[in-house]
């Protein structure tokens, strides 16, 4: 089940939120609360979807990274530090975690646009938690309406040019010091599916694939990109991302990682996603971040469901609500995740630290009772 901390946020963040948009009966279909044949990947397991495809969110239907690919992602997680402005290791410097992405994760990250977000936004709960470094780290909202998939497949494309000369400067920040992104696209008007050779599910891999690629170019010190696909799109009549294709975008990131992964075992580039190695800086490593897909309004093996309020009227981007959802979501899973614990979480004093100050308030008791005798 959802966390009972989870659930408080949401309800906190639905009282903070406005109401959710007015539905448009020609925009939406709420009666479609589910939809046959697709399970989440985090609940299929070693199933297969169309009897080809196996889920799971990692490799042999399972939801846990790889044990070669998590020593390799403990120890970039570890190599997070603060930078200064030309990005050298400072004590006083900052660790930049930006957002990559399109409408829907502009609305999630942060939903307005500037460094004020909502209190219901992933930067909103995040700003509030005592958990959160807030010494160190600065969340930055890189993503953008309309920047879907193919607008950030070019190192040299507009969208990095405004990340680096207008965004970044906002927060204080240098394309130096960003360390780690959260990046979730998708493509509009998709037409094929699987299991078509040439379904966008295969052209979205390829374009993740760049998008990496470019990412590294630009930010030099990138060391972790936590990817996610999109929340359920059942209750939509729009063309611009509607299902199967928001549930299929979930195994182009599964197939990007595992293309990772096998390159680092000696497989070579993926003929669809290129060419991933970390090693050589050519690539961030990358991992799944919260997985966001579930059934409409069938639960899935945690609770999580999508109810037709959680989207706006288009059926397509997330309400108020949903916005709220995915931004508790995604907290868990940078408060919990052993990724992210060495730069996002408050950092917890050393135990020489914590012996002197227990010696401190040990010697300050008896001084006190020395002086009543």
């Amino acid at each position: 089940m959802l966390s009972r901390k989870l659930c408080i946020r949401i309800g906190l963040g639905l009282l903070v939120a406005a109401l959710p948009a007015i539905r448009d009966a020609a925009a939406s279909d709420c009666t479609q609360t589910s939809l046959p044949g697709m399970v989440p990947l985090s609940d299929l397991g070693t199933g297969t979807y169309l009897g080809v495809y196996e889920g799971g969110l990692y490799e042999n239907g399972a939801n846990a990274v790889p044990s070669d690919h998590r020593a390799a992602g403990l120890a970039r997680a570890a190599a997070v530090q603060p930078r200064n402005a030309a990005g050298a290791p400072d004590p006083t410097g900052k660790i930049a975690l930006i957002s990559i992405g399109m409408s829907n994760t502009t609305m999630e990250w942060c939903a307005v646009s500037g460094t004020t977000c909502t209190a219901w936004s992933f930067t909103g709960v995040a700003e509030a938690d005592p958990d959160v470094d807030h010494e160190h780290l600065v969340i930055a909202n890189g993503a953008s309406s309309g920047q879907t998939a193919a607008t950030w497949v070019d190192p040299n494309g507009s969208n990095y040019t405004l990340i680096r000369n207008s965004v970044l400067p906002l927060y204080g920040l240098t394309a130096a010091q960003v360390q780690v992104a959260w990046v979730k696209l998708a493509n509009p008007n998709p037409t094929k599916h699987l299991p078509d050779p040439n379904a966008d599910a295969f052209v979205l891999e390829g374009q993740l694939g760049d998008v990496l690629r470019a990412l590294r170019v630009n930010f030099p010190n990138l060391a972790l990109v936590f990817l996610s696909s999109r929340i359920y799109a059942g209750y939509t009549t729009f063309p611009l991302n509607p299902e199967p294709y928001a549930y299929e975008g979930g195994f182009s990131v599964k197939w990007l990682i595992d293309a990772q992964v096998q390159q680092k075992r000696g497989a070579g580039a993926d003929a669809i996603a290129g060419d991933l190695d970390y090693a050589t800086g050519v690539a961030p490593w990358i991992a799944w971040g919260p997985y966001l897909w579930a059934d409409g309004l069938t639960p899935r093996s945690d609770g999580l469901t999508w109810s037709c309020s959680d989207l706006a009227d288009d059926g397509t981007h997330p309400s108020n609500a949903g916005q709220a959802k995915v931004g508790n979501l995604l907290l868990d899973f940078m408060l919990g995740s052993e990724f992210t614990a060495p730069w996002f979480r408050t950092p917890e004093p050393s135990d020489a630290a914590a012996g002197a100050a227990m010696l401190g308030a040990l010697y300050a008791q008896s001084r006190g009772r020395r002086k009543s005798v």
